[in-house]
């Protein structure tokens, strides 16, 4: 069975390959390209964020008995990363690749510390604390691929 921090992890990677690619574009200033990737690197993230919100930071609260802990400093981090989304698609429609690539900087620097919190605490500690879950909570995180981002 694989654990929730792998499962996690790799969605990580998968959105950050996706935030490189939408960079790359823009940074060539190739639009035609830059536009669905950005979407889709949007879209993975804002899954990503449903998966933990929904399915994953309930589970643990509830298990751990934890509200205010990791998982509150982790949905505000995950406010301040939509802020810089939408800043990023504003930049995308008014192709500003300038703009876009100011934003990602600081997106990027958002992504980088907050996923190095959760890989390294959060998920652990989910891991341990929601072990007997963990079977039904992939399976619940992976149903979230289907939503439709907001």
């Amino acid at each position: 069975m694989r654990s929730i921090n792998d499962y996690l992890t790799e969605d990580h990677h998968a959105c950050d390959d996706l935030f490189a690619e939408a960079e790359n574009a823009v940074a060539a200033n190739d639009w035609t390209a830059a536009e669905p990737r950005f979407q889709a690197f949007r879209d993975a993230t804002l899954r990503h964020f449903a998966r933990e919100e929904a399915v994953l930071f309930p589970a643990f609260e509830t298990a751990s008995g934890m509200t205010g802990g990791p998982t509150w400093v982790m949905r505000d981090e995950h406010a301040r990363m939509r802020e810089a989304l939408d800043a990023l698609s504003a930049a995308v429609g008014r192709r500003d690749a300038e703009g876009y690539l100011g934003h990602s900087e600081t997106l990027l620097m958002l992504m980088g510390q907050h996923n190095m919190k959760e890989g390294q605490i959060l998920y652990r500690m989910c891991d341990q604390v929601l072990v007997a879950q963990a079977e039904d909570l992939l399976g619940r995180m992976r149903e979230q691929s289907e939503a439709v981002p907001g």
